[in-house]
């Protein structure tokens, strides 16, 4: 399973460049990294086990770092690894106090 995220900054519509990212399955950190330049991170490469499995971004770290306030600490979201052989891109576009997802490609 290879898993990657893009994180976008839906208010000054540009990538959140520095965010922490980190991929989990029950409360095992599988991987940990932080988004580029582009706002994308690759967390996980090679297969893993299918079932739930979590991001969690540093969204409030994150805004705070920009002196900007945030209704949310953390995003978390939880997906389902059906084929643990296949490419699962979980993309957080982001607001201060709003957020969306969805299964991207």
């Amino acid at each position: 399973m290879s898993v990657s995220t893009h994180v976008l900054d839906s208010v000054l519509g540009r990538p959140a460049a520095g965010m922490t990212v980190q991929l989990l399955r029950g409360s095992t950190v599988l991987a940990e990294g932080v988004t580029d330049a582009d706002g994308r991170a690759r967390l996980a490469d090679g297969d893993t086990e299918a079932g739930p499995h979590r991001v969690v971004f540093g969204t409030g770290e994150w805004f705070a770092a920009q002196d900007r306030e945030t209704f949310y600490p953390s995003v978390t979201l939880e997906f389902s690894v059906v084929d643990p052989a296949a490419h699962h891109h979980v993309p957080l576009l982001l607001a201060p106090f709003a957020f969306s997802t969805y299964r991207g490609s």
